[in-house]
């Protein structure tokens, strides 16, 4: 029997949706779940640690990767550049773990095509008021800023019907199980039951 292989799973939102948070306290109650750490040129925010939120640097160390074709996926979204380390991700889920993409719709494009094993989510808020609210709140960006996410976002979801699962973030908690379950539901289809439990069935058929 071969070593249990993680599942892939990439989970796309417009900025505000409430994305981070969900998977956030996902993973906090999940061990065998972990987060893909992108890389980036954009700066770090108050309250991000580098190797954490993501791994920090300048364009032109993004552009070597680049070259050296070193990231499953990458993008640019608002002027920064974004990439996901191919060799990390392949390490991960041949560790057992089950491992999530924090990526746009341009990003799960490009996955989907390498890794078509992939599941994908998608989250979405659930008014365009509440997701403009969320976007002021944060007390970042200004209001022309605002209105340009605002733009970006629409366009955004406009992607949901490319994904496997859609969660809407009205309710914290209810999304929040939502996402749990669609987890526990492919944890439990009979390929990974059989990998992890392959002794127990061997001996169950003996």
């Amino acid at each position: 029997m071969n070593a249990p292989t993680g599942t892939l799973y990439i989970v796309s939102a417009p900025s505000g949706a409430g994305k981070t948070s969900l998977v956030k306290a996902l993973i906090d109650t999940q061990p065998q779940i972990r987060v893909s750490v992108s890389h980036t040129t954009r700066g770090m925010r108050p309250g991000e640690t580098d190797g954490i939120n993501y791994h920090f640097v300048d364009r032109e160390a993004f552009l070597a990767m680049l070259e050296r074709d070193e990231f499953l996926e990458h993008a640019e979204v608002f002027g920064n550049l974004y990439g996901t380390s191919q060799r990390w991700l392949e390490q991960t889920l041949g560790e057992g773990y089950d491992l999530i993409l924090e990526i746009d719709w341009q990003g799960a494009q490009q996955v989907r095509k390498l890794m078509p094993q992939a599941k994908s989510i998608f989250i979405l808020p659930p008014t365009q008021e509440a997701l403009r609210q969320r976007l002021t709140n944060r007390g970042q960006d200004s209001d022309e800023i605002i209105e340009r996410r605002m733009r970006e976002a629409v366009s955004e979801m406009s992607h949901y019907v490319e994904y496997d699962y859609l969660v809407i973030n009205d309710d914290f908690a209810h999304a929040l199980d939502d996402l749990r379950a669609i987890f526990r539901s492919n944890q439990l289809q009979q390929a990974p039951q059989q990998q992890r439990f392959g002794r127990l069935l061997a001996e169950l058929l003996a």
